[in-house]
């Protein structure tokens, strides 16, 4: 296990105007797009209609089949983030079919299935864009909702829980064939979260890996880290969960309020991903690491986290990290590795109605493991645009 893989170069080049075929222009004028959104903190999700802009050169309109349910979702659309512009429509998880290419796009095509992620815009010439570590951006990259788009007129970008998005294609992913579209949806935003830092400490044969936490990000990480050859520990506060922790692949299950299961687990894992966003003490998690071992705290609390011992790292060189989703080739090549290897996300599909009943569940934890929105139950957009 090695860290600092080297992350492959962005795959999204800007392709020479002469060598396209045209498909769409400005002049075709944008779509509106039926969309569920939030008009304030405490609207809910309601019916909006979107005024998506027209495809340039380098754009392509996704008309759009499934969006996954992602627990930032819910920060942003009920204001605990703060900062918001309103109406907000979210979804980062999105998955569809090309609908209309620009004039200077020749590598996809109407009809491809595509997904977009969490990202749909960056500097492009920053270190860490031409490094394809867009999601680091120094610059800031554009989020798929909620951001200032600054190459398209300083609109707010409006998200996945829509009919339909335009993209420019450098941000666009192919999902293979192989996948199913709506269990692949998820992996644009947990997927690819979770397997970036696997990816980075090369995890493989005869490594363990350790999971914190099973819930949307946790059930990823133990397929992805199982698909790469690793046994895998799943810690767990949950008796409930030992078993569904057990059909997911995992090869143990910890319950860490145990003092001794936690002792006997002393020295046993190469590499821990830490999913839980709820504060909670990474000291006894360290003790479980060996020489060399590392910690990748994905979970993002809203409250203040215990102190680190740093004897506990300086003991072992151990590393602790964090890890933020993952750049476009680092998602695509995620997206392969998962046709290769039949991973998919645990799904349950909502129609637009259930969203803000899924909300509620997913608050609660009342989800095995990824809510998904079907938007062909969403209605038809009205006249005039609410964004």
């Amino acid at each position: 296990m090695t860290p600092g893989r080297p992350v492959p170069p962005p795959l999204a080049k800007p392709v020479a105007p002469e060598a396209a075929t045209p498909e769409a222009t400005a002049a075709d004028g944008g779509r509106p797009a039926a969309a569920f959104g939030a008009t304030s903190p405490d609207s809910g999700l309601v019916p909006l209609t979107l005024a998506r802009r027209a495809p340039g050169a380098d754009d392509v309109e996704i008309a759009i089949e499934f969006c996954g349910l992602c627990h930032s979702d819910v920060h942003a659309t009920r204001g605990e983030w703060g900062g918001k512009v309103w109406p907000l429509v979210p979804g980062h998880e999105i998955v569809g079919t090309v609908s209309r290419v620009g004039s200077a796009v020749v590598d996809l095509a109407v009809g491809d299935r595509v997904g977009v992620g969490c990202i749909v815009d960056s500097c492009r010439h920053c270190e860490s864009c031409l490094d394809g570590l867009e999601q680091y951006c120094e610059n800031g990259m554009t989020g798929t909702y909620g951001a200032v788009d600054r190459r398209n007129g300083d609109a707010v970008t409006q998200g996945g829980y829509a009919s339909s998005i335009v993209v420019d294609r450098r941000y666009v992913l192919r999902v293979p064939e192989a996948l199913d579209p709506a269990s692949a949806a998820p992996l644009l935003c947990a997927g690819v979260t979770t397997f970036s830092p696997l990816r980075h400490f090369e995890v493989e044969d005869g490594d363990v890996v350790g999971v914190v936490g099973l819930g949307g990000l946790g059930h990823m990480a133990v397929k992805l880290a199982k698909a790469m050859g690793a046994r895998v520990v799943v810690f767990t506060t949950s008796e409930a969960k030992v078993a569904a922790a057990l059909e997911l692949g995992a090869d143990e299950v910890v319950l860490s309020r145990d003092e001794d299961a936690m002792a006997a687990a002393n020295r046993s894992i190469d590499l821990i991903i830490d999913t839980v966003a709820a504060p909670h003490d990474l000291n006894p998690y360290f003790r479980t690491l060996r020489v060399d071992g590392a910690l990748f705290q994905l979970g993002l609390p809203s409250e203040p986290m215990p102190p680190v011992n740093p004897g506990a790292l300086i003991r072992r060189r151990i590393a602790y990290a964090g890890s933020l989703i993952g750049g476009i080739a680092e998602t695509q090549e995620m997206l392969d590795f998962c046709a290769e290897h039949g991973v998919a996300a645990e799904i349950e599909m909502v129609r637009a109605d259930q969203l803000n009943e899924a909300y509620d569940r997913m608050v609660a934890g009342d989800v095995k493991y990824r809510f998904v929105l079907d938007t062909s139950t969403l209605q038809a957009p009205a006249k005039e645009a609410h964004a």
